[in-house]
């Protein structure tokens, strides 16, 4: 089990891993190894999300998340295949995270009477000048 946070842990057998070729230069060793890592995780299949981590984070997942609802991580910073593999799990981690922190809601607000001023100010500026770019009446 990878603890997540202190009420959610994803079983290691929910996450399947492979190896691929990193992208980018590195010599004449980097067409010989498959240093990056590409980690797979089945949100909607999940069951050690709750139903409204699981629905925020396919929100946040954004295209990272196939149409079947995998989500793929690929890690190649590191020249190590075990750090890579270490570096994507701890970017699930924290994307599970930020998924658990219920949004901020939104507090309704107005414009400040000197903001209306502004704005009505902008408007008539841009009319006068748009009135001044016009051909005058020529007799």
């Amino acid at each position: 089990m990878i603890p997540i946070t202190s009420t959610i842990a994803i079983d290691e057998s929910e996450l399947e891993f492979s190896a691929v070729r990193a992208s980018g230069p590195g010599g004449q060793h980097v067409n010989k190894v498959s240093s990056a890592v590409q980690l797979r995780f089945d949100v909607r299949r999940s069951q050690s999300l709750p139903p409204h981590v699981r629905e925020r984070l396919e929100d946040l997942a954004g295209n990272r998340l196939t149409n079947d609802g995998v989500l793929v991580i690929e890690a190649q910073n590191h020249r190590s295949q075990a750090r890579n593999r270490d570096e994507a799990i701890a970017r699930l981690a924290a994307l599970i995270q930020r998924a658990e922190k219920p949004p901020r809601p939104r507090r309704a607000t107005r414009p400040t009477k000197a903001a209306r001023q502004r704005r009505i100010d902008e408007k008539k500026h841009r009319g006068r000048l748009k009135k001044l770019r016009k051909d005058v009446d020529r007799e």
